[in-house]
């Protein structure tokens, strides 16, 4: 009598343990794909970003002396060759002159054309010749490219508090 109770507690195991599809599971059509980024300054998330054409639009209703609090995404077009204190990102037919808070973190030197998400402080200003010079030197221009700047120039830029670049992906 044991053995037989003992063999329908095994059966009995064995038939709660079948695994069998029912009708009622639901079926995932799409998977997401997780994306890994390195952070430089402060942690930031990559919700709710503008693309770059949202951005643009942005840039286009400001004025010199006005700021917006803003997340986007664009490709980085240069960065400074001494530290990395500055990059210039792509916006169309501009380009906007990203700086880093307090002067508080630094980017790769190898980053330009990689895709990236920032956020912080958007705004338009108009840069001294001194300043363009300056920051033509740090990117490596020419004396002649340098010697070319003779006028002041209304510029998009942008204050980063943090910068997110996606990671490579490794095979």
């Amino acid at each position: 009598m044991k053995k037989i109770l003992f063999l329908f507690s095994i059966m009995a195991v064995l038939i709660s343990c079948k695994n069998e599809k029912t009708e009622d599971t639901p079926v995932l059509e799409t998977e997401e794909i997780a994306v890994n980024y390195q952070t430089f300054g402060d942690k930031i998330t990559d919700e709710d970003v503008l693309t770059k054409s949202e951005i643009i639009e942005k840039y286009n209703g400001l004025k010199a002396g006005d700021t917006i609090n803003v997340k986007f995404t664009t490709q980085v077009k240069e960065v400074c060759q001494k530290k990395g204190c500055w990059m210039k990102v792509d916006m169309g037919e501009n380009e906007a002159m990203v700086r880093f808070k307090d002067y508080g973190f630094f980017m790769p030197k190898d980053i330009a054309g990689k895709s990236i998400i920032a956020e912080g402080k958007a705004y338009v200003e108009e840069m001294s010749v001194e300043d363009q010079r300056h920051y033509a030197e740090d990117g490596g221009a020419t004396p002649e490219e340098i010697a070319a700047i003779t006028e002041p120039k209304r510029t998009l830029a942008f204050e980063a508090h943090g910068v997110l670049i996606p990671e490579e992906e490794k095979q």
